[in-house]
């Protein structure tokens, strides 16, 4: 299931904390200025064997108490429509504020859970003044300390009984492969898919966010048959000036989940961006087949010989590690090597439900353990004497050793190195993982 979880307050009161704390690593700065988050943060988070979509609503200006209010109110707007859980953090130190209770104004009216979060409840006064939070009136209320910890194990325990377990969720039976258009708004994600179908399937202009909503389209034509979904960006309403930028993220989070394989789009003329970067990341821990198709190709100027190799090696230098991932030029308006890019998804399609015999894995991956056997650790010779695939959506290895634990990353960038070399896994993210024999 496709459950996004979204981080709501006002500046300062601790949400970048709470956030790093959820995904296990300083990914959002943290600083005690207002509005230090500028960019949007969001990525996984897992709790008691279930995973889901973590959005930090960043992305403040420096500027009046005018600005910043209304920067708020657009990102609880969003929040309300498109999660499906929101956490509206407040601030024990401080105490209520009349902007926490403008947000919780909003919040009450919201069909959606809202969980009331008070940070900075670090003893046992601040618990007693955080007391006059309950007058907010929401349902579900938790005191925590986002930079111990405390208290944040029975907040994801609420969260985690809202999540649908993927046995008894309702997921489509269609076995058709799923490719996501992604990228940043106006890159050119509606014209591709127009480009691919034949027809004006999806409106098309130069304003960034004319598309409201996700599009399934089915693809059946010359001897091809697929789902593209569509992700570009927002349809303005007339009651909610929107943040375009934060409704693309939510949706190509939401697209991420149902595909098999995101087609990632960037504007030649100003490269990969922090947000690209972020939701490719994001592909790969969700282990998405992923295909790089560097768009309107045709307008950059002065190209010579070398120009798209030494493009395609910056470009895999700021994606590393995962760097095995096919890289397309392309022109939609053009129609250049738009239908290579499919050819290419389809190929890294069936690269992620490639399955080694055990047999032939045994064959090749104990002898390049052989060649290069791992680091004696404490006096002591660790050895693989054994490694399988895993029946899972993405490939996924187990290697059995008689002390997994002391295997290093670079032994196993090793392995999954020799993997790639010997088995064709191109633009498909890898597993490893190491047991006790």
């Amino acid at each position: 299931m496709s459950f996004t979880l979204a981080i709501t307050g006002r500046p300062n009161v601790g949400k970048s904390t709470f956030f790093n704390r959820l995904l296990e690593q300083r990914k959002a700065i943290v600083d005690d200025v207002s509005g230090v988050t500028r960019d949007r943060q969001y990525g996984v988070a897992e709790w008691a064997g279930k995973s889901f979509n973590v959005i930090d609503t960043g992305g403040f200006v420096t500027g009046s108490n005018d600005v910043f209010e209304t920067e708020i109110r657009k990102q609880v707007h969003i929040a309300i429509e498109e999660a499906n859980a929101i956490v509206f953090m407040v601030d024990a130190a401080t105490g209520i504020t009349s902007l926490d209770e403008s947000m919780a104004e909003l919040l009450r009216r919201s069909p959606k859970p809202v969980f009331l979060v008070v940070n900075k409840v670090d003893n046992h006064s601040r618990l007693m003044e955080a007391t006059e939070f309950y007058s907010l009136g929401f349902e579900h209320i938790f005191f925590l300390s986002s930079i111990s910890g405390s208290g944040t194990g029975e907040l994801l325990d609420a969260v985690n009984e809202l999540i649908v377990e993927k046995g008894e969720d309702s997921v489509s039976d269609d076995p058709l492969p799923k490719f996501a258009i992604i990228g940043q708004p106006n890159v050119g994600k509606s014209s591709l898919l127009n480009a691919l179908v034949g027809s004006e399937r999806t409106i098309v202009s130069d304003i960034a966010g004319t598309t409201r909503d996700t599009i399934h389209t089915h693809y059946n034509l010359y001897n091809k048959e697929f789902v593209l979904i569509d992700t570009a960006g927002i349809r303005r309403k007339t009651k909610v000036h929107e943040d375009l930028e934060f409704y693309s993220v939510i949706r190509a989070i939401k697209a991420m989940d149902e595909a098999d394989v995101c087609l990632l789009l960037l504007d030649a003329g100003k490269g990969i961006t922090a947000q690209d970067l972020s939701i490719f990341s994001l592909a790969v821990k969700k282990g998405k087949g992923i295909v790089v198709l560097v768009n309107k190709w045709d307008l950059i100027e002065d190209k010579g010989t070398n120009t798209a190799r030494d493009y395609e090696k910056e470009l895999k230098q700021r994606l590393a590690p995962f760097t095995d991932v096919p890289v397309l030029f392309t022109s939609v308006t053009e129609k250049q090597r738009i239908f290579q890019s499919i050819e290419a998804a389809l190929q890294v399609y069936e690269n992620r439900q490639r399955r080694v015999a055990t047999s032939k894995l045994n064959e090749v991956m104990l002898k390049a353990i052989e060649q290069y056997h791992p680091p004696v650790v404490r006096g002591i010779a660790v050895s693989i004497k054994y490694v399988t695939q895993l029946p899972t959506h993405t490939p996924t290895f187990a290697f059995f050793s008689n002390f997994p634990d002391d295997i290093k990353t670079p032994y196993k960038n090793y392995l999954e190195n020799k993997l790639r070399e010997n088995f064709d896994f191109k633009g498909v993210p890898i597993r490893l993982f190491f047991r006790k024999k």
